[in-house]
């Protein structure tokens, strides 16, 4: 049985994929460093692209995750931080504008909230709800560029903001999925900005770089500048199409084809040598057969191809492909693909790395892979959003203080 805790010092990230579902247990120190003392990995049945499909089957999954990782940490967690994705996700970018409140014109923590009160006012279908009001920068009486404008004085006071919204239903199924495996939803987090706080450093958000999350159902898209997010969207084509493609090109089953992909996978069949060969299995109990491992790349690299313009496209379509200064960092698990920074800097004319999860010390062995970069993320995110919630401080990124009601609000039902 186990032993349930509830202590400000445990933070745990579930990342609910189309692949795989993970779950991050850290412990903060008293000296501010982040332990993480659990991890489990369970494989996903219940979802596809990013969507809750079967709930009991997505349940299961999220029960083993957390046995496993209880099992590694000898914790019991009843609080985890979750992300979504999915086609349903959908952002726009907002301003709002207020006059500075008070005799003295001194901005204070009610005027960030007015403004940003009418930056989200914006028109919402009902189905749909906001995930996420992201500050990007303040302008105050005309001068640009102002992070934190608390104690300064002003007359007009405006807040640029980008707006995450998702379906109600998708949202709702995931949350329900949670709490069935006997958790609490302490928020719901959009995935690409979740990977960011694992992958990226500062320096890279200030100057300008590209975050691409590939996953199995979905990949997700950030791009971030002037150390705030610019944009975010969500693509329904992961690495799941890949595995298809081999399925039915090599006619193979789909659990062997995801082990060829990940064993001799190449995006660039420029890199793979005339003379290699590699073994497929048959079905209906045929015998396994060799085939040219070119053959395998011929089928690969069309599908990341397509990826990889479709991705281009979603970026110039906003124009700001032109500011990521820090070229583009590529996670999550189809990232791993021998030829794909080759082929990503060919398509992109930018500088390409991929991505692994830092910031946190205790099992780095473990989670040093692109696959835990959101569950890693979820973490880093929850860690520095409770921190940002002490009275009188500016809270940044996320209206994190009103995402209790919110959740309330929505799933009150399943509280």
């Amino acid at each position: 049985m186990r032993k349930s805790i509830s202590s400000e010092n445990i933070v745990v990230g579930l990342d609910i994929g189309t692949t795989k579902i993970c779950m991050a247990i850290s412990e903060m120190t008293p000296e501010g460093k982040i332990n993480i003392i659990g991890v489990g990995t369970c494989p996903s049945k219940g979802l596809r692209k990013g969507v809750v499909v079967n709930l009991e089957s997505t349940v299961k999954s999220i029960e083993k995750a957390l046995e496993d990782a209880e099992l590694m940490s000898g914790l019991g967690v009843s609080k985890v931080f979750t992300g979504i994705a999915g086609g349903h996700i959908k952002a726009i970018n907002s301003r709002g504008v207020i006059a500075v409140s008070g005799h003295d014109k001194v901005i204070t923590q009610a005027d960030i909230d007015r403004v940003i009160d009418a930056a989200r006012a914006v028109a919402i279908p009902l189905d749909r709800e906001v995930i996420h009001v992201l500050t990007q920068e303040f302008i105050l009486d005309d001068q640009e560029g102002i992070k934190d404008p608390i104690g300064m004085v002003g007359v007009r006071l405006e807040a640029e903001v980008h707006i995450v919204t998702g379906a109600v239903t998708s949202a709702q199924n995931i949350i329900r999925s949670v709490n069935r495996a006997g958790l609490e939803v302490e928020d719901i987090v959009l995935e690409p900005l979740a990977s960011s706080y694992a992958v990226l450093d500062d320096n890279e958000k200030e100057l300008g770089v590209i975050l691409v999350d590939i996953g199995g159902g979905t990949t997700d898209i950030a791009v971030f500048s002037n150390g705030s997010i610019k944009h975010t969207s969500v693509l329904a084509l992961g690495g799941d199409h890949v595995t298809n493609d081999i399925a039915v090109g090599l006619r193979t089953p789909n659990t062997d084809a995801e082990k060829i992909k990940k064993m001799y996978g190449c995006a660039l069949t420029d890199l793979i040598k005339q003379d290699e060969e590699i073994e497929v299995a048959s079905v209906g109990g045929r015998a396994p057969r060799k085939i040219s491992r070119k053959i395998l790349g011929e089928i690969i690299e069309p599908r990341m191809e397509e990826l990889f313009t479709l991705i281009n496209r979603d970026i110039k379509r906003t124009g700001l492909d032109e500011i990521a200064a820090a070229g583009m960092v590529f996670t999550g698990g189809a990232s791993l693909m021998e030829g794909t920074v080759q082929m990503a800097e060919k398509i992109f004319e930018m500088p390409v790395r991929i991505g692994y999860p830092q910031g946190v010390d205790g099992l780095t062995d473990e989670i040093r892979n692109p696959i835990y970069s959101t569950a890693i993320g979820l973490v880093l995110y929850g860690v520095k959003n409770r921190t940002l919630t002490k009275p009188g401080r500016f809270r940044g990124y996320h209206l994190f203080g009103k995402v209790s009601n919110r959740m309330k609000e929505w799933f009150g039902e399943f509280f």
